[in-house]
């Protein structure tokens, strides 16, 4: 899935929300994020920014993403943290991200000492996406880490915990969960039970559609079966108090999830 860049309409999108009393968090690989569009994210409010990185050093990123991309984006966020700086701003809070990879893992302890280096205060690991039938790069399963870690790899997770907690950069995983935690099933696993995203948040394609989440598209094919409403068609009240949403949030607190979730916390985390 590529991810939304910092183009000349995000600024105002972030105002609108703002004015309206949301909290506004922001999704970017970072290659964009020179200091005028930088500032005016921060002028327009933003709450929070998290920055997709997923290495320690360019040969790694290139493995990962295909691009030779990692010298700019620490550029890009080394600027933007020593703007907010500058500015004596606390907002947009401002993280690193790296995707848990059998080929990157032995990385995270020099990626925590890249978050301090360029002045980022969190660290955080994602569990990979992928899909079973139809790999992409190396979002396979044969790259995944959940229920599958060795001996060296916990230790590289221990590691960066201990380095960070000498440096002062907040580490943990996605879904709040310990970063060791997060890799691991758990008795009684039933990780869609914890997800409270249908009863707080909506999701639209670009075409209008109502979707639980941004990880229902990769864990199906097709949007017919996780399709809650339309926003072409419906108000947004009509939809979050329509049956499509009703249904879902009933199912979702069952033994038997929606298709859509039923593997949430096994391919991929909350």
């Amino acid at each position: 899935m590529r991810e939304p860049e910092v183009g000349k309409g995000v600024p105002a999108v972030v105002r609108h929300l703002k004015a309206r009393g949301n909290y506004v968090p922001f999704n970017t690989n970072g290659t964009l994020l020179r200091p005028k569009k930088g500032r005016g994210l921060n002028d327009a409010g933003l709450d929070e920014m998290r920055v997709s990185l997923d290495a320690a050093e360019a040969k790694a990123f290139k493995l990962v993403r295909g691009r030779d991309w990692f010298d700019r984006i620490v550029r890009n966020v080394r600027e933007f943290a020593e703007l907010k700086a500058q500015l004596g701003a606390t907002n947009p809070r401002l993280s690193l991200w790296l995707t848990g990879l059998r080929e990157t893992l032995a990385q995270l302890p020099d990626f925590i000492r890249l978050a301090k280096d360029v002045g980022v205060p969190e660290v955080h690991l994602q569990r990979l996406v992928h899909f079973d039938d139809a790999p992409i790069g190396l979002a396979r399963p044969e790259s995944s880490l959940f229920e599958k870690m060795r001996a060296e790899e916990a230790e590289y997770l221990k590691t960066a915990e201990a380095i960070a907690a000498e440096l002062g950069v907040f580490f943990d995983a996605s879904g709040a969960a310990e970063p060791e935690a997060s890799l691991k099933r758990t008795e009684g696993y039933k990780p869609w039970s914890v997800c409270r995203r249908p009863w707080t948040l909506m999701y639209f394609t670009a075409h209008g559609r109502a979707i639980p989440c941004c990880i229902a598209p990769f864990s199906m094919r097709g949007y017919g079966a996780f399709t809650l409403g339309n926003a072409s068609q419906e108000s947004l009240r009509e939809i979050w108090n329509g049956p499509g949403y009703q249904s879902f949030r009933e199912a979702l607190l069952s033994d038997k999830p929606p298709s859509a979730c039923a593997g949430c916390g096994l391919r991929w985390s909350l």
